[in-house]
């Protein structure tokens, strides 16, 4: 581990007193407050809104942000046993845990997910690995280390935590709960088969006493939700995102009970919460096969692509809305929803919003599931003419993978992928990433029955009509203003508001940039790399923090 510390007001922060308790956790009623001086679950609280009230950082004093910290991560049982400070020769406590033979290490991660803030500790996962850090400099406190039996290790998105108990799924399907002091494990339960094709890549959302978990699969296989007991791990119910037998809901929307069995919707992204209704809203991923519509039928094939809303303690649904229907592009609709309340036509209303993957952005009433706005958002959007009755986009069979080939928009990684959203009640707008790009889209297979998972296709991308930062008005759905990226692809891990009137986020070119929350424009800036996680903030002795990583490298920025 590397660390560099920065001067003047940096430095005695650093100083201070390290008696503070740490890994005392927080408990389920704290994680029901909005989101404060602390980040202690996956968007900071519950709302999805990656909203902070801290406004030590603002408008005014953006421009003296500057480097506090920096701490290099190195994943496996064989990394650096000190953290190599002066004064600090103590080894770094291991703790190796997992199911797997022991001689597989794959350093290829990087940091992805959310860095839990909590007690003046950060909580830090890559696939596989897991660390606690001083948040006031940096150094290590204990490493986790999983032995893994393989599976797809494309990232991991962060701790759930639970009074003093921290819970991560790893990419060969297991649910592990770790002590957050010690980062002893407590017990690992297995959430899903890695032989059958399943990954594991979601933070776990912690929610009264259920922790809820998700999965990801590019082949064959239903997704589903699942909830576990936070003391125990022992398994209290399961939702399956696709139906499973004749006469469940949405079966008459797929060609047969086989094909549904076996059509996708999984649950790769955490979702928001609303603790009036008790409701886990959350979106789905892509039907399978993607690309071919011979097994599933030419049919809307519930639930996927869908936000869905489930009671927490029971795991049935209340309702369900489909971004995409009968979805021929992998265009996963997993991405975190936003929960606020506010003006709609005259009238207060409790709202769930959502900037699709698929260049749609819609607005629904969150108690109901009530459609009341959907938008194209991005500016080159066409796989869709008009809309269905119920407020989805109208699917265009002429921008379907074809023999000769088909010119989409946005490609199949979408306008934006897994990077989370912002929200602001205070502009009442909503921050999402807008990449504008084309592809041409063959059909290699005609036989459905040849095409499993994302084949039977061959995607070339041809171009690119610009990327964006891009605020959209949630009573219409238009975009209030856009800053456009230097690189054409997705600017970064995804965004933070603050009630300082900022937008952090990556800009594409290897630099995080702190934006003018009400007009778009860049004030302040400094290059690190590509950003590869959604930036965060917290206070601690008084001082606002501002994280966020690039590769295996996290960053804490604070005022000088």
């Amino acid at each position: 581990m590397k660390l560099i510390h920065a001067l003047s007001i940096a430095s005695l922060v650093f100083s201070s007193a390290l008696s503070i308790a740490q890994g005392g956790g927080v408990s389920p009623e704290e994680l029901l407050k909005p989101l404060s001086k602390q980040w202690p679950t996956y968007n900071g609280d519950y709302t999805g809104k990656r909203y902070s009230s801290l406004a030590q950082v603002n408008r005014q004093t953006v421009k003296n942000l500057s480097l506090a910290w920096l701490s290099q991560l190195t994943p496996g049982a064989d990394s650096a046993p000190s953290d190599g400070r002066p004064g600090r020769p103590a080894p770094v406590p291991l703790i190796v845990g997992g199911e797997g033979p022991g001689n597989i290490n794959i350093r290829a991660g990087s940091i992805k997910g959310s860095v839990l803030a909590v007690d003046g500790t950060l909580y830090v996962t890559m696939p596989d690995n897991a660390w606690a850090l001083d948040a006031r400099d940096g150094h290590q406190l204990w490493h986790y280390f999983w032995k893994t039996k393989g599976g797809t290790h494309i990232g991991n998105r962060g701790f759930g935590m639970w009074n003093g108990y921290l819970f991560m799924e790893t990419p060969d399907d297991y649910l592990v709960s770790l002590d957050a002091r010690t980062g002893k494990e407590r017990w690992h339960k297995m959430i899903a088969n890695v032989e059958e094709g399943y990954f594991a890549t979601p933070a776990p959302i912690v929610i009264g006493n259920h922790v809820l978990v998700g999965v990801g699969n590019d082949i064959d296989s239903p997704g589903f939700l699942q909830s576990f007991d936070p003391e125990t791990g022992e398994l209290q119910w399961k939702f399956y995102t696709v139906p499973m037998q004749k006469g469940d809901p949405g079966a008459d929307t797929w060609a047969s009970i086989d094909a549904a069995r076996h059509g996708g919707a999984q649950t790769w992204i955490t979702g928001a919460y609303d603790p009036e209704t008790k409701l886990y809203i959350f979106g789905t991923g892509n039907p399978t096969p993607a690309y071919t519509t011979g097994l599933r039928g030419d049919l809307d094939n519930l639930f996927t692509c869908s936000l869905i809303a489930v009671n927490v303690d029971t795991g049935k649904m209340a309702w369900y809305f489909q971004t995409s229907p009968h979805d021929m592009h992998d265009y996963d609709s997993a991405q975190t929803p936003v929960l606020f309340d506010g003006m709609f036509k005259g009238k207060m209303r409790k709202m769930v919003a959502t900037a699709a993957r698929n260049g749609y952005y819609f607005t629904l009433d969150r108690v109901t599931g009530e459609h009341l706005v959907t938008s194209k958002y991005g500016l080159d959007t066409n796989w869709a003419n008009g809309l269905t009755p119920a407020g989805g986009p109208k699917r265009d069979p002429g921008k379907d993978a074809t023999i000769p080939g088909s010119l989409f928009s946005p490609n199949s990684s979408g306008t934006i992928n897994w990077q989370p959203v912002a929200f602001s009640p205070v502009t009442g707008l909503l921050y999402t990433y807008e990449v504008n790009s084309f592809s041409l889209l063959y059909l290699t297979d005609p036989d459905p029955r040849g095409s499993m998972g994302l084949g039977g296709k061959e995607e070339v991308h041809v171009g690119n009509t610009g990327s964006y930062l891009t605020a959209i008005d949630y009573r219409t759905g238009e975009a209030r203003w856009r800053h456009r990226f230097y690189s054409d692809g997705i600017g970064g891990g995804g965004l933070l508001a603050t009630s300082g009137g900022l937008i952090f986020s990556g800009d594409g070119a290897g630099s995080l940039v702190a934006f003018n929350a009400t007009d778009g424009k860049p004030l302040w800036n400094t290059r690190i790399g590509q950003i590869t996680n959604a930036p965060q903030t917290f206070e601690l002795d008084g001082h606002q923090y501002v994280i966020c990583a690039s590769g295996d490298t996290l960053w804490s920025f604070i005022l000088h």
